[in-house]
This record gives structure tokens, C-alpha cells and sequence, in this order.
């Protein structure tokens, strides 16, 4: 299944990436995952309808549409470019038109990552490597906030994840290592990580 596949059967465009480097060497560039990583992901990691995933760098929604069409899940994506939030909108209007439901069940804020407010019903993190540690370690610490305050079964899923992210959620967080799905790629990088918050 390629790129143009999925976009013309979710009826949404989320394909291309950024042009020219973000102000802050903070924020990494755009690009949005592969459908085929996300159909390896998805083969092996379920998500149940109760959840509410947040995709932290969401770009145009590519995540949100895939995983409300997989499994009918809230998805709210966290997306600071004005322009790429703005596509993520129009191109949740173009997913609705197909559906009877989807616009009270996918969300997307235009804000910094570290600015966004975690909800008490946000319980699956998504991240593609959109930013540096700094920005990184501050999400952490308010989803784990979150949880002192409303007690739920948190996950973090990673792709192309950087060693300062496993680093840090492994050395001082508690956060544990529940799954790894490698994809046939010869790039270590390349590969889903889910960690899972230990109580």
C-alpha cells in the first residue's frame, strides 16, 4: 500500500514534507510516518476505543486519521506550525464528509507541545521524534502531573526515537520498555518503541 493509497481512502492529504528548518533548533522538521510503519505498528500494537491517543508534532493528522479509522479512538493532535494545523483541520473536514462520525472524536490544538494540557482521559502518547530532550523531559513531567491528579494506564509509543529520550524515560522516569517493533529497514533507528508507565 503506498502513500497515495491510504490519503485518497481517508480522503484526507498528508503527504510531502516541510520545506526550509524551524526558527528553534528546539523542533525538528516535518515528516509524517509512513503508512507502512504505521500498518507494522498497528499489526502488532492494539488500540481499544476507550483510548485517547495525543500524536505530539502531529503535522497535517496523518496518525489521527489512521488510528480513528483503525479503532474509532479520540485523537488529538498537538501541532505548533500555524500552516500544517491548519491542513490537519482542512483535512479533518475532508475525512468527516465520508464518515457518520469523526469530528467530535479528532481534535487537533495549534501550540507549543510543552504548552498543551493534558487531559485526564489522555492515555496513549505518540511522538516521531519531533523535538529535542529539553522539550521532551517537559511533556514527560506533565503527563506524569497529569496522572498524580487522575490515576490511569499510560503509554508512550516512539518512532525513530533519539537514545536521549530512551535515556531519560529508562534512567529517570517510570517509565518501562513493554514492547519494541523493528521494521525491515537496516537503520537501528528504525523502529517503534512503547514504553509503559509502572506504578
Amino acid at each position: 500500500m503506498n502513500e497515495q493509497y491510504y490519503d485518497a481512502m481517508l480522503n484526507i492529504k498528508t503527504t510531502g514534507e516541510q520545506k526550509g528548518f524551524n526558527q528553534s533548533m528546539h523542533y525538528h522538521r516535518y515528516e509524517p510516518t509512513p503508512y507502512e510503519a504505521l500498518e507494522k505498528l498497528f499489526t502488532q500494537y492494539e488500540l481499544k476505543s476507550s483510548d485517547r491517543i495525543v500524536d505530539f508534532g502531529c503535522g497535517k493528522g496523518r496518525l489521527n486519521f489512521f488510528v480513528h479509522h483503525m479503532y474509532n479512538v479520540t485523537a488529538v493532535g498537538i501541532e505548533m506550525n500555524e500552516t500544517f494545523y491548519k491542513e490537519a483541520i482542512e483535512n479533518r473536514d475532508r475525512y468527516v464528509r465520508r464518515r457518520k462520525n469523526g469530528k467530535d472524536k479528532i481534535h487537533f490544538h495549534c501550540c507549543l507541545a510543552e504548552e498543551y494540557e493534558i487531559n485526564p482521559s489522555d492515555n496513549r502518547f505518540y511522538l516521531f521524534n519531533p523535538f529535542s530532550i529539553q522539550i521532551f523531559r517537559g511533556i514527560i513531567n506533565n503527563i506524569l502531573l497529569s496522572v498524580e491528579q487522575t490515576k490511569r494506564d499510560i503509554e508512550i509509543i516512539l518512532y525513530y526515537s533519539s537514545d536521549d529520550y530512551m535515556f531519560f524515560l529508562e534512567n529517570e522516569t517510570a517509565f518501562e520498555l513493554k514492547e519494541e517493533i523493528k521494521l525491515p529497514e537496516n537503520n537501528r533507528y528504525e523502529r517503534f518503541l512503547i514504553y509503559r508507565l509502572a506504578y
